[in-house]
């Protein structure tokens, strides 16, 4: 009795056997090969490729050019990290 697909109820085509194994296999690498790739391009690894970490007396002197702080307070934070 033949059904739909006229090879007697087989159902395997072309892929019957071995090669539709090694077809399948490969089909599904290309497709998490795929995936993977598409991650990796839209969420990079976030690496620090800034300038190298300021010591506290840059930061407090920044802080003073900009006027964040005032003569006393960029005094006081000098005389701390002194000691």
């Amino acid at each position: 009795m033949m059904n739909w697909m006229g090879n007697g109820g087989m159902g395997y085509g072309m892929f019957h056997g071995g090669f539709g194994m090694i077809f399948m296999f490969l089909f599904w690498l290309l497709i998490i090969w795929g995936i993977v790739s598409l991650v990796k391009y839209f969420f990079p690894k976030k690496e620090y490729k800034g300038k190298p970490l300021q010591s506290a007396t840059e930061i407090a002197k920044m802080r003073y050019a900009r006027g964040e702080i005032s003569k006393d307070e960029f005094d006081r934070i000098m005389k701390d990290l002194q000691t």
